[in-house]
């Protein structure tokens, strides 16, 4: 399998942390120039930073990816800085709501839908058309394995999930004869931040987190980032229109 990135530059949302952070690391210790995109500055400095101590080429651009201008600033800035738009890892999410349907409220979902679905559409539409211009390249978005199913307590979240499968599918079809190739990730319970968040309070939802997958644990953050490369490398050159479940195995239920 070919996972030749040389001379390659990749764009990374939500890369400040947790499964974009390592991804973007990845992608630089592969020999990509990497830009590190997010609203936590201090985070995604602190990413581009430990690129470049490891010899590595990366800028942070700070970027609200509900926002359309922003969002072409990215796109634009990374044009500016290296020339080119090989890949994308569109992976700035938010966090599932804890709650039945009935108890969500209307700003929940606004948010969830907003970075979850429109930043992903957003960041698609501006770098489609660099892709075009270049003659190819590669985009990974991230969804999850509460858009391969039923989700309960996260109906939202779920629903924003299916919905950047149904994104990535189009997309796909839409551009798979110019030579761009448009996948999703779908990891299940990964150790990140969110995580955390999510589970400190109570860790007996913590142990119920692993016991669901049949492997008998959560995902690394690591293991995303080696399925990301995977699906922008020449090696996944067939693979389109893709929903990749990373899951150990809790799909397969």
């Amino acid at each position: 399998m070919s996972m030749s990135f040389a001379g390659k530059v990749a764009l990374v949302t939500g890369a400040a942390a947790g499964i974009g952070r390592a991804t973007a690391l990845a992608f630089a210790a592969q020999g990509l120039k990497v830009v590190v995109a997010d609203l936590d500055e201090t985070g995604g400095k602190a990413c581009v930073e430990a690129i470049l101590e490891a010899g590595g080429d990366a800028r942070f651009v700070r970027c609200d990816v509900t926002r359309d201008e922003q969002v072409r600033a990215l796109v634009q800035q990374t044009i500016e800085a290296y020339g080119r738009l090989d890949y994308a890892f569109n992976n700035a999410g938010i966090e599932i709501e804890q709650g039945k349907l009935a108890e969500g409220s209307e700003a929940e979902f606004d948010a969830i839908m907003g970075v979850n679905v429109k930043g992903v559409w957003l960041c698609m539409k501006h770098q489609l058309p660099v892709m075009l211009a270049q003659g190819g390249g590669a985009i990974v978005n991230t969804a999850s394995v509460a858009g391969l199913g039923a989700a309960p307590k996260m109906s939202i979240y779920s629903a924003s999930k299916h919905a950047v499968i149904g994104l990535t599918k189009s997309a796909a079809i839409e551009y798979a004869k110019k030579g761009i190739r448009v996948n999703a990730v779908c990891p299940a319970v990964i150790d990140t931040d969110m995580f955390r968040r999510a589970y400190e309070a109570d860790p007996r939802k913590a142990e119920f987190a692993a016991a669901m997958h049949p492997v008998g644990r959560i995902g690394k953050v690591e293991e995303i980032a080696a399925a990301v490369l995977y699906l922008c490398s020449d090696g996944a050159g067939f693979t389109t229109g893709h929903a990749l479940a990373v899951d150990g195995g809790a799909t397969a239920i």
